[in-house]
């Protein structure tokens, strides 16, 4: 079961059809990217005091999800592309939850079994100070969700709550985090996730970003490392490079 599904990862090519100049056929996921916020606990614990602010009044009590669409998408070593007037933007490296059977409602206890495998992400957004949801306009640029640089099968990754996530700018490492950060856990957040929506074969759930996003300017080389999983690597270019690289 598992190895057809990884298989099927393969075959983006056919479904991201008319794929772009950072070759969306290398993107080794097929399905939905969901994002999810808050789930670091230094992320919580930073933005708790506000959340019984307006307009949210209280806690969240669900995962507080978002998704990442097919126009985002990027490969391993391709291009983040700066938009025009923007001079930085922010890193967001996440953990990657392959959903290798569809999944609704699903317990803790069983919750495992439904993985396929995991990747790295990279959720790339404009900065912003919205709390909970932020605007598409922030987060749902093209290439802005780098994945890769394949899926890693779920039975290689013996302890998903024990890995490292390193993130590196030009060489320089920016910021280290752990998943045993997780406020939800992986079982306890696919529970909660599927428990209002079901999860087909091809998704992908993000456990989630830390806290203190570093920050990446034109020309700068972003590596993300995840223990068990490998690396992803992307160049942030302006987008007058890119005009150029069009008329070339």
């Amino acid at each position: 079961m598992i190895d057809s599904t990884l298989k099927g990862f393969s075959n983006c090519a056919q479904i991201l059809s008319g794929a772009s100049h950072n070759s969306l056929k290398d993107v080794p996921v097929n399905g939905t990217v969901y994002g999810t916020l808050l789930n670091f606990k230094a992320s919580y614990s930073e933005l708790e005091p506000l959340m019984t602010n307006q307009p949210y009044q209280r806690p969240p009590e669900a995962p507080i999800l978002y998704i990442k669409p097919r126009n985002t998408y990027n490969r391993h070593k391709g291009t983040i592309w700066l938009p025009d007037g923007i001079h930085r933007i922010q890193i967001g490296p996440a953990l990657g939850i392959v959903i290798g059977k569809t999944a609704a409602k699903v317990t803790e206890a069983h919750a495992m079994h439904y993985i396929a495998g995991y990747t790295i992400l990279n959720d790339v957004s404009l900065e912003h100070d919205s709390l909970y949801r932020p605007p598409i306009r922030f987060n749902a640029l093209d290439g802005f969700c780098p994945i890769g640089p394949e899926v890693k099968e779920a039975s290689l990754v013996q302890d998903p709550h024990n890995l490292k996530i390193d993130v590196f700018v030009n060489d320089q490492l920016m910021q280290t985090s752990h998943t045993n950060e997780l406020v939800r856990p992986i079982p306890t957040l696919l529970a909660d996730v599927t428990e209002f929506m079901t999860l087909y074969p091809g998704d992908v759930l993000m456990a989630g970003t830390p806290n203190n996003p570093p920050l990446v300017c034109d020309g700068d080389r972003i590596r993300i490392t995840i223990d068990k999983i490998g690396s992803l690597e992307n160049q942030v270019q302006s987008s007058h490079g890119k005009e150029q690289e069009g008329n070339g």
